[in-house]
């Protein structure tokens, strides 16, 4: 039954919720934190452990996996004054979902090490949707020797389960996705509103695109013009899903990434540059495909 002895979750927010509910339809029992008290209440009411601080977390779970917004987030829960570092168990194995800066990730390996536990990257892709739906991408790194103790419980939240390489290379991964998907959103959103403004119907011109060699995610899956596709955030106000303000972030991290390795990235730089102009007039909240919404607005652009 080992199994099903208790897993530590630490952050409960739009992605950690239905991450954490799924390990517990899949019946482990769950020990939870999140800074905001409310976000715990609800996991109260359905049966998980609630504790006062990461490290009381570690002390009573030696499988913990983190979904947390940004590096200094990820640095407190992991090595601040109550982190879990501070009580964890020697061969706890910690998997940080998160999408944070790869050097970060090697760090927060190498303290984990000290203390005789086992560091794992494991970020994903797909959104709230996707994380309520049990069907995330996670992109793995570590030891390749503890990959299938991290699959085992990946699986309850994610349909594929990828290994990468050492401690570092999910992060790689997720960063490089989040920057194609930042520009394949612009491009659809430049797209469409120049169709629109040609006179084309929204909805024929996506169906003309997705059966052309334009065709890309954000345009036949994530459509960001409002009435062309239901269910994703260009049809409720850009509400929910993926923040204009966590793909910014993204955006950042891929930033700094390629300043570390020299790799020239002029529409990952322009792209972070329009999100960031985003951020500061509005949209931070807003799905990123609200891009569609600010460029109509920019006329001067």
């Amino acid at each position: 039954m080992a199994s099903k002895t208790p897993v530590g979750f630490i952050g409960l927010g739009n992605m950690g919720n239905p991450m954490a509910k799924n390990l517990l339809k899949h019946g482990y029992p769950v020990i939870a934190y999140d800074v905001f008290p409310e976000a715990c209440k609800e996991f109260q009411d359905v049966g998980a452990q609630v504790t006062d601080s990461p490290a009381d977390v570690a002390e009573r779970a030696d499988r913990i996996i983190t979904m947390l917004p940004s590096s200094p987030n990820a640095v407190d829960v992991y090595i601040g004054s109550s982190g879990i570092l501070k009580k964890v168990k020697k061969g706890s194995l910690l998997i940080d979902s998160s999408t944070i800066d790869p050097a970060i990730s090697k760090e927060l390996a190498k303290e984990a090490e000290k203390m005789g536990a086992v560091f794992m990257d494991a970020p994903v892709s797909g959104g709230v949707g996707a994380a309520r739906a049990g069907n995330l991408t996670f992109m793995v790194g570590g030891v390749e020797q503890e990959f299938d103790a991290a699959k085992e419980l990946l699986t309850c939240m994610g349909s594929n389960v990828v290994y990468c390489g050492e401690v570092g290379t999910g992060q790689a991964a997720k960063i490089c996705n989040n920057m194609l998907l930042a520009i394949s959103m612009i491009g659809t959103a430049e797209t469409m509103n120049l169709g629109i403004r040609l006179g084309l119907d929204p909805k024929l011109l996506a169906k003309i695109l997705n059966m052309s060699s334009g065709r890309c995610w954000s345009s036949d899956t994530y459509n960001p013009v409002p009435g062309v596709m239901e269910g994703v955030p260009s049809a409720n106000s850009y509400q929910g899903g993926f923040g204009t303000t966590l793909m910014a972030k993204d955006l950042g991290l891929a930033q700094i990434s390629a300043t570390n390795t020299k790799t020239p990235v002029p529409l990952g730089s322009l792209a972070h540059q329009l999100y960031r102009m985003m951020c500061a007039k509005g949209y931070a909240q807003k799905d990123f495909s609200s891009v569609f919404q600010f460029l109509r607005e920019e006329e001067s652009l």
